[in-house]
């Protein structure tokens, strides 16, 4: 059974009609993020977020703003790979008026307190990443990292419609080369732009009260290549439109197919597969080495992120025959429920 091809958006176009329902002229996909997120209306449904994990050498470093319409949310956390060593730092905001969250992907956003600041500023083609915390496990942090946007390279970006009232545009921007450092106590990580990138997760919708999705990716350099992975589960299917693509050296095949996430939810730590659903197109095998956990659970809202960090194998055929051999590929897989 071979899957529709999704409907591809090439001018700049609102995510949202006046009433603040999905405008229909935004289902699509997009390789440039020119999809304009005005949400407005539907109290206390919106989520938004800036979400960035940077692949370095030594270790992992990710840093988040996010708004859930009735708190914001920020969150830092890095993982040191050999050792294991492992800390995250969450600020909850009630409310959380003083953060803006802009409608564009590639726009600035910050939050500053005395625990946390977090500085995602861009400017002509870059994106300056800083993060500095007082007390992180203890130490002092301070990160300044560059991230590359080529100009040439497509990024992911996806309306998925559930329906008018509820819906959601994620921009998934992968491979960005990045450089700078990450200084934990007396301990400096270096970033290179050769074997350092960076992925973005942007997002902006109306969600329903409950959640469930899976994400997986990867984005690292193979034998001279560029390569980023991209799979969504659970959340798109059903939907005409899935978060399926893979990128060679900034260049984009977006995959129709929905893909399937099978795993073991009594032992996350088990391998898991991507594999696709009509298809032996995808064929991936995740094998983790790192489980990071972050929950939530205060009466109204309730969020549980099992976050696997290790390794991809397997093989992705593209339309044009392109088989891509996929070896011992470092990169992330999720799954996150949320009531919201």
């Amino acid at each position: 059974m071979k899957q529709h091809a999704e409907r591809e958006i090439v001018q700049l176009t609102p995510l949202c009609d006046k009433k603040g329902n999905l405008n229909p002229e935004a289902i699509g996909f997009a390789r440039k993020p020119i999809i304009d997120c005005n949400l407005t209306g539907h109290f206390l449904r919106k989520k938004k977020w800036n979400y960035w994990c940077v692949y370095g050498e030594d270790i992992l470093f990710s840093a988040t703003i996010s708004h859930l319409d009735y708190a914001a949310v920020c969150f830092v956390y890095f993982l040191e790979y050999e050792t294991q060593r492992y800390f995250e730092k969450t600020i909850t905001i009630p409310l959380g008026t003083k953060i803006k969250m802009p409608t564009q992907v590639l726009e600035t956003v910050t939050f500053a307190n005395s625990e946390l600041s977090i500085q995602i500023t861009y400017f002509n083609g870059n994106t300056q990443l800083t993060v500095i915390s007082p007390n992180f496990d203890g130490d002092r942090l301070h990160a300044e990292l560059t991230i590359h946007h080529p100009k040439d390279d497509d990024s992911l970006n996806v309306v998925i419609p559930w329906n008018r009232q509820t819906f959601q545009f994620t921009a998934k921007h992968h491979t960005l080369p990045t450089s700078g450092h990450v200084t934990i106590g007396d301990r400096r990580f270096t970033f290179n732009e050769e074997d350092c990138f960076a992925v973005l997760d942007y997002g902006r919708g109306v969600w329903p009260r409950e959640a469930t999705w899976n994400w997986g990716m990867a984005s690292q350099r193979i034998r001279g290549r560029r390569i980023g992975l991209n799979f969504g589960g659970q959340w798109t299917d059903g939907t005409g439109m899935t978060e399926n693509a893979v990128f060679i050296n900034g260049t984009m095949t977006k995959i129709h197919e929905d893909v399937i996430f099978t795993y073991d939810r009594w032992n996350f730590m088990k391998p898991w597969t991507v594999t696709s659903k009509f298809s032996d197109n995808v064929s991936l095998t995740f094998t983790p080495f790192f489980e990071r956990i972050a929950e939530t659970n205060a009466k109204l809202i309730r969020s549980e992120v099992h976050q696997m960090i290790g390794y991809y194998n397997g093989k992705i055929s593209l339309e044009d025959g392109t088989v891509l051999h996929i070896q011992q590929m470092l990169g992330c897989i999720e799954e996150h429920i949320a009531k919201w």
